[in-house]
């Protein structure tokens, strides 16, 4: 018993590293970029909030969890920007490197069971995993509208990029991809803070 509460213990000392892993999306207020885990907190909550947005019903439960270890492989992989094609090429290995190490921690059930939660949501196969994706490419729609499409415009991100990014948003709800389009990536694309390629 002893054995198991040590490997749970330097599980959970280990993913505080996820607080150290920036990603390119600002705060609302624009005064720095998030870190990983206060994205996957973020979606998390919005998760819980949200969930009668669903376009199927969902576990809770099940979602919020994987919502909350989806990125902890990138305390070895590192974040992957959306919009970065050569990263994403070898993002799938990198990331499977990382789960096979951090969800190898803790005892095997545990493990595995995070490990499969993590599987299922890079699929996208279940209504969890179809909502959690939506969860995932709202916020930081939501955040890079709050701030005037500060990181798109440092970026050069063009529209074609987005609703690509964005494709499977609708799968998990199409009220809030719809919403977003409306309220958070037409105003830009208007404001030129996004590249319309797409006419």
């Amino acid at each position: 018993m002893e054995d198991r509460l040590e490997q749970q213990i330097s599980f959970i000392r280990e993913i505080d590293k996820e607080k150290q892993i920036g990603r390119q999306t600002y705060l609302t207020g624009g005064s720095r970029k998030e870190n990983d885990a206060e994205h996957a907190w973020h979606i998390a909550l919005m998760a819980i909030l949200l969930s009668e947005y669903a376009n199927e019903p969902i576990d809770l439960l099940r979602t919020v969890t994987m919502l909350l270890i989806h990125d902890l492989v990138e305390i070895d992989a590192g974040d992957t920007y959306a919009y970065d094609e050569a990263a994403k090429a070898t993002e799938h290995d990198r990331e499977a490197r990382g789960a096979d190490r951090i969800f190898g921690m803790l005892p095997r059930e545990q493990g595995s069971a995070l490990r499969a939660l993590w599987e299922e949501f890079n699929t996208g196969e279940t209504p969890e995993a179809r909502f959690a994706h939506a969860m995932d490419n709202f916020q930081p729609v939501m955040l890079n509208a709050a701030t005037d499409g500060r990181a798109w415009a440092e970026h050069g991100v063009r529209l074609s990029q987005i609703l690509r990014r964005n494709r499977i948003t609708p799968e998990g709800s199409d009220r809030l991809w719809e919403y977003a389009l409306q309220h958070f990536i037409q105003p830009n694309v208007e404001r030129g803070r996004i590249r319309d390629d797409t006419t």
